[in-house]
């Protein structure tokens, strides 16, 4: 693992802040973890450019910093959920502010259309949830012919 700057050298606290979320694939995992449980192999489908080793060292640094949970079933296979710990919580409107800059950053400066929501903040329940009811609004709207 990179050292980590604790004790910034600017005595800026948005050193430390980057210094513990700052990464290439930090703000992803967190992203994703504080929707809920996830499985190892879970983070990896949703992140398929990251390596297996990097998003694992990733995930080792966020858990020695105290965002993420790991919890480790004795089970055969093996099951490992990562869980987002209440200080990891307090970083959410953060990581919203942070996708949503960066949405407008991509329509303003980029002049590109808006991406998929690879990283959609709701829970997959949730997504369900919207999905069957969207379902129920088709089924129930009455059709002109």
């Amino acid at each position: 693992m990179r050292p980590k700057r604790l004790d910034p050298k600017s005595g800026c606290a948005v050193e430390l802040t980057l210094s513990i979320i700052g990464g290439v694939w930090k703000p992803l995992l967190l992203f994703h973890v504080l929707t809920g449980k996830k499985r190892f192999m879970e983070l990896t489908r949703l992140i398929p450019s990251a390596t297996q080793r990097m998003l694992t060292l990733q995930l080792r640094e966020l858990e020695t910093d105290g965002l993420i949970i790991r919890h480790v079933y004795a089970e055969v296979p093996p099951r490992v959920e990562y869980e987002a710990t209440p200080l990891a919580r307090t970083l959410a409107p953060v990581m919203l502010s942070l996708r949503e800059w960066g949405e407008r950053y991509r329509a303003d400066q980029q002049h590109l259309p808006p991406m998929e929501a690879h990283c959609d903040a709701t829970t997959p329940a949730a997504k369900r949830k919207a999905s069957s009811k969207t379902t129920q609004r088709e089924s129930r709207t009455p059709t002109a012919n």
